[in-house]
């Protein structure tokens, strides 16, 4: 089965220094995963400022700038693995989750 490891992060610019330690952190998990055979795809999203939330209802579509709900954090990037189970997933995630220092939400993924 696949699951969604969403990254949530804080708004704005991070830290100075703070990706310097982070990146080598989280190459090692892309390599880690990816050895294991696990590794799906991933990708970084733009900042949460460039979201458009569409929504449809009485007939009409409304468009929304910005993201989905307000919030001191956004979902900054996912990466999407295959797991045996939830436990391994969850393990892969908190792995993840100590490598960026950012909270991971863990979903599976409907159509496996």
């Amino acid at each position: 089965m696949n699951y969604l490891l969403a990254l949530y992060q804080p708004d704005g610019e991070p830290p100075q220094g703070l990706l310097d330690e982070v990146i080598p952190r989280v190459m090692a998990w892309d390599e880690e995963v990816k050895a294991a055979g696990q590794w799906v795809f991933a990708a970084g999203l733009h900042p949460a400022s460039t979201a458009t939330v569409v929504r449809a209802g009485d007939g009409d579509v409304l468009m929304t700038d910005g993201p989905f709900t307000e919030g001191k954090e956004h979902l900054g990037g996912f990466t999407v693995i295959s797991a045996a189970d939830l436990d391994d997933a969850l393990e892969w995630a908190g792995k993840l989750s100590r490598a960026t220092t950012l909270p991971v939400e863990v979903r599976p993924i409907h159509g496996d």
